[in-house]
This record gives structure tokens, sequence and C-alpha cells, in this order.
């Protein structure tokens, strides 16, 4: 069971300095070890800085009344009862399929609207709504149970309250199922690799992109029955899934129609992966961020160049050892790069010349990461402005070698540049920002306030 101790709606903070920030938190007469933090970032004008959590708890652990140990998913207080209803989609499940209707003998105005005018309506209702709704009427019940209003179906929002019960009360409403949102569900044992494996038995044929970022009772018979089952899968997520074993992800070569793969901070070791890229070749859009079970990134960013021809983004957020080699293979063989991240990149050095390669080869990037790269020079910064004309991103953060003059040559070049990461650059001080900023309006400059 799980119970939200503070929720607020997001809110501008005028202050751009740092804060500590305290909220006010719902007692519960229960000792846990298990606290979630979700950020709602919406409102940011860049990435969420959140340094460190510190947690206040008592020395004793409190001693539980009868009531309190006896608490099950059932037991919701008056005072939490609506919000609690809205959340239990497992309990709502269960009443949407043992539901018995009065006849009646006309529906009213309803009769006189189009059966697709009142699917276009309830199309904006969330799945809690439409279980609820479904309980007025065999009309709306009809209207709810069909498979059109469950093309796209994200159950990330209710997580903490999705099970095996829930997956198996959806699946004859999912028989048209294209886009599935399973990220965050299932942990601790509420979705069993049985449960989910019936569910994409029944609705995975029309699949063609799986969210299941966060998974961790994903393992390898689940992406067994992922390529059996799915054979036009396009996208497939996979992040931070870390109990999956590193051989397992082999499988994935058996979806050849894959065009974007997100593997950042798994296991998946360089056989696997090398399989996946030989076999993939329409693969478009592949992460492999923290990915530290590969021994070879060269030999990776080889095979990307041979066989990955229609890349478009590749995020290689801190691998460990790639150099001039790999990015001087990966840079000649996919030209059509628009997006890379070679952020926190070690042994990527500006004097090998791996970075000017990578600008006179690439002339479509839009995105590039060079994040705490401190070799990043002013002639790195000029072979852009040279020749990626396009570039909408620039993260620089953390190197010293790059000036202003450099700066304003890449802004008057990139015209549709409009945000620019410069934080702990030393040379770029907040009065050269202050001057970029007056003389480029149209970019963000960022620049961090600690130093």
């Amino acid at each position: 069971r799980w119970e939200i101790l503070w929720s607020e709606p997001p809110s501008k903070v005028s202050s751009p300095q740092a804060r500590q920030f305290t909220p006010c938190i719902r007692q519960i007469n229960f000792p846990t070890n298990l606290i979630r933090l979700e950020v709602n970032s919406s409102l940011l004008d860049y990435y969420t800085e959140l340094d460190a959590v510190i947690l206040h708890g008592v020395k004793e652990r409190p001693v539980l009344s009868l009531k309190a140990s006896l608490i099950d998913m059932s037991d919701i207080d008056e005072d939490e009862d609506e919000e609690k209803y809205d959340c239990e989609v497992d309990t709502l499940s269960k009443r949407f399929s043992i539901v018995t209707l009065r006849e009646w003998p006309s529906n009213g105005y309803f009769d006189k609207l189009p059966y697709e005018l009142i699917q276009l309506i309830l199309s904006h209702l969330s799945v809690p709504d439409l279980c609820r709704l479904a309980q007025t009427c065999k009309l709306l019940y009809q209207h709810c149970c069909d498979p059109l209003q469950y093309i796209h179906l994200s159950l990330q929002p209710y997580w903490a309250r999705i099970n095996d019960t829930s997956l198996e009360h959806l699946q004859s409403r999912c028989t048209l199922l294209q886009w599935l949102n399973l990220s965050w569900t299932g942990n601790r044992g509420a979705i069993s690799v049985s449960g989910f494996s019936r569910f994409l038995k029944v609705c995975g044929s029309e699949l063609v992109r799986l969210e299941l970022s966060c998974g961790h009772f994903l393992n390898e018979s689940c992406l067994e029955v992922i390529t059996e089952m799915c054979p036009n899968l396009q996208e497939l997520n996979l992040s931070s899934c870390d109990k999956i074993p590193p051989q397992a992800f082999g499988h994935i070569a058996k979806v050849g129609s894959l065009r974007r793969l997100v593997l950042y901070r798994t296991k998946v070791e360089q056989t696997a992966l090398l399989s996946i890229l030989n076999f993939c070749s329409e693969l478009q859009h592949l992460s492999l961020g923290s990915c530290v079970m590969i021994e070879d990134y060269d030999l990776v960013a080889s095979m990307m160049g041979a066989k990955c021809k229609k890349l478009r983004s590749l995020d290689l957020w801190r691998c460990k050892n790639i150099t001039e080699s790999g990015i001087a293979e990966l840079a000649s063989g996919c030209q059509l790069l628009e997006e890379l991240d070679l952020g926190w990149c070690p042994t990527l050095q500006s004097s090998t010349g791996c970075f000017t390669n990578l600008a006179r080869k690439l002339p479509n990037l839009q995105k590039l990461f060079l994040t705490a790269n401190r070799s990043v020079c002013d002639t790195d910064i000029e072979e852009l402005a040279a020749n990626c004309t396009h570039l909408r991103q620039l993260d620089i953060l953390g190197t010293r070698m790059v000036g202003p003059a450099a700066l304003r040559r890449l802004l008057e070049s990139c015209r549709d540049l409009s945000l620019l990461d410069v934080s702990f650059c030393s040379q770029i001080d907040n009065r050269v920002v202050l001057e970029l900023n007056a003389n480029f309006p149209n970019v963000f400059i960022k620049k961090s306030f600690t130093q």
C-alpha cells in the first residue's frame, strides 16, 4: 500500500538562488523504510537541480495499533475517499467487469448523438473515469468497452495500483492497442511475469510503441514474449530495467522493425548489442547512456557506422571508453545524425581532432552535448559554427578552454540556436552572458549560479 505524504501543483519561484524546501508531510501510523519522490518539472526552464534530500525520522520504532496492522487496500478513510477512488484502477476494473445494469426503454438525448461523437467525448477521460462511467448505463458501458478508446493507453500515472488483476480486466478492451506505457508499474510483485505475458499475448499484435522504463519485474522471459507477440513493434523503452540479465537483450535482435530503442542504464552486454545493431538496421533513435557492461564502445560505434545508416539520435552519455577512432567510424557511417550526447565521456580529447571531425562529417547536427569534457576548446566551437549551422542546442558545461569570441561566432552562424549551456565555463562570466543575451535574445544561455 502506498500513502501520499505530500502533493501540490508545481509553482514558479522568482528567486534564482538555491533554496531549502521543507514540505509539511502528513503523519502516518506505521513505520516505513521506503520513500518515493516524484518531481513535476513542467514549469522549469531547464533541468531539475535537486542537490540533496534529508529525511528526519525517530530513533525508536513506533508501536502499531491493531487497526494499523490490519490495514488493507479496501480500507479508505472518508476524508481520502475521492482521492483514493480515483487511483483504485484495480478496484474499478473489477466493478467494471461485474456490473449489472437495469434495462431502460430509452437513452434520452444520447440516442440522438452519433456513435463517433460519443466516442470523441469519452476519449478525453482517464482510465478511472472510464471505469466509473461504465457503471451508469448499457450504452455508455458499450462505449467504455470499445477497443477504439484504448488505442493509446498510459498506466504510468496509476503505477501504485496496477497489478495482474488490472491487466486481466483490461485485456478485452485492448485488442487494438498500439501504444502502451507501463513505466514504473509492477514493482514489489504487483505484476508477475505470467500476468504480463498473458496481457501481451492478447494485446500485443498491433503494438507499435511499448514503454517499460523502471519495470523491475522484467526478465528474459518477458523479452521473449515481447519479441514473439509484438511483430509490429517500432519503439521499445527499457531504461533502468536493471533486473534483465545481460545476455537476454539479444532477443531484441528479432524485432527487425525497431526504429527507437532505449537501453539507458541497463546491463546490456556487448555481444547482445552488436547482434541488435546487425539485425535492426532500421534504427533511427538509440540510447546507450550509462550502459556499463559494454567493454569496447569503439567496436559498437564501428558497427553503428556500418549497419545503422538511418540513425538520427544517439545517446552515449557516460560511455567509458569510446575514443577518436570510434567517433570517426560513427561520423563516417551515420551522416544523418541530428542529436548526439557525448556528455561525461572521459576518453574523448579535443587534441585528437575528434570534435572537429564530428563537426565536418555531421552537418545535420541539431543537438550536441559535450557535457563535462574539459578539453573542448575554441577551435571546436569555430568548427561547429562553420559546419553545423542548423544547431539548436549545445552543451559545453565544464570547459575552461572556450572564450567569448568563439561563442559569438557560433551565435552569429547558428541562427536556429535556442539553448546554450556554458555553466562552469570559467572564461564565460556573468558579464559575458548578459552581453550575449542582449545581442542574441532568442537564445536561452544557461549559466549555473554556483561556480
